[in-house]
């Protein structure tokens, strides 16, 4: 990359919108400020609870840590845009935010695919769950979610980093997105977009079809309990993940049907649903629908 330096990005979020930009802010700053106070909350009520401290638990931890880190990667950047009108990023700005975006991105889908396992193997195969998912493991797992989150993420940059880009770029989206900035530069190899395909495959696609083979088996399991309150008890510890992943998936599959090539306007609206609302969202359906998680935050408040 010539001068790479001087080259500097235009970011153009909720364009058509301008003239509401202070609304915007407020907003987006309140959904920012709850969405870290309750994944903090969740976070402290859990490492607080010696009797949360178990596989499933863990897990939403650090789904929490991860939408924390999710919403902050991106979010700051954005309100100081809609403050200031500064929309300009330099190169280095916004590749690290790229980088760190992605890191985000496939920690949370891994971690949804571990979390779908879990409640996979409580529900059908409740005597091995101890044995499948003891403390070594569960530390074993996070540590390679992470390891493949940063592995992954310099796969998607490097090849960015080698391409050419005019002075000033233009980003049709509130953040720096791989493929915006593809989508920005002089000309590249469009097997880009194979390799952001297989990314997705790996990270979104496979995760998700596991999740549901394995959502096929605990449904199977729990209509052989005979007893209704059973039933309803079994369903209820797995209930919350379930609904989870349905909102991410959705809200992300959506912003991923657009063709690469042809970001609209649409595409921030999008974006905005699992970036910013679903970590928000995370916590509450936790724990709304978790009645152990419920009683444990009652009792540190009180």
């Amino acid at each position: 990359m010539d001068n790479q330096t001087s080259i500097q990005f235009h970011i153009l979020p909720f364009s058509l919108e301008a003239k509401y930009k202070l609304l915007i802010f407020g907003i987006f700053l309140n959904v920012y400020l709850i969405g870290i106070f309750l994944n903090l909350a969740v976070i402290a009520v859990i490492c607080l609870n010696v009797h949360l401290h178990s596989p499933m638990y863990v897990f939403f931890c650090n789904l929490s840590f991860i939408d924390i880190c999710y919403t902050t990667v991106t979010i700051p950047k954005l309100l100081h845009i809609l403050l200031s009108g500064d929309d300009l990023l330099s190169v280095t700005q916004c590749f690290t935010q790229t980088y760190f975006y992605i890191i985000c991105a496939s920690a949370e889908e891994t971690l949804l695919f571990v979390m779908g396992f879990d409640r996979y193997v409580a529900i059908c195969r409740p005597l091995f769950y101890h044995r499948i998912l003891n403390k070594k493991i569960c530390i074993l797992i996070m540590v390679s979610i992470w390891i493949t989150s940063f592995i992954n993420s310099f796969i998607v940059i490097i090849p960015l980093q080698k391409l050419p880009f005019r002075r000033v770029s233009s980003i049709q989206d509130f953040f720096c997105d791989a493929i915006d900035i593809f989508n920005a530069s002089n000309g590249g190899s469009q097997d880009y977009y194979s390799l952001i395909y297989g990314e997705i495959v790996v990270f979104a696609l496979v995760p998700f079809i596991c999740n549901l083979v394995s959502y096929g088996n605990i449904i199977r399991v729990i209509l052989q309990i005979k007893s209704k309150e059973g039933r309803i008890k079994t369903f209820s510890t797995c209930s919350s993940h379930l609904i989870v992943m349905i909102i991410y998936y959705s809200a992300g599959s959506l912003s991923y049907l657009i063709p690469f090539s042809e970001k609209t306007v649409l595409s921030p609206h999008l974006s905005v649903m699992y970036i910013i609302v679903v970590p928000m969202i995370n916590p509450l359906i936790y724990s709304l629908r978790n009645k152990e998680l419920l009683r444990s935050c009652q009792k540190l408040l009180k």
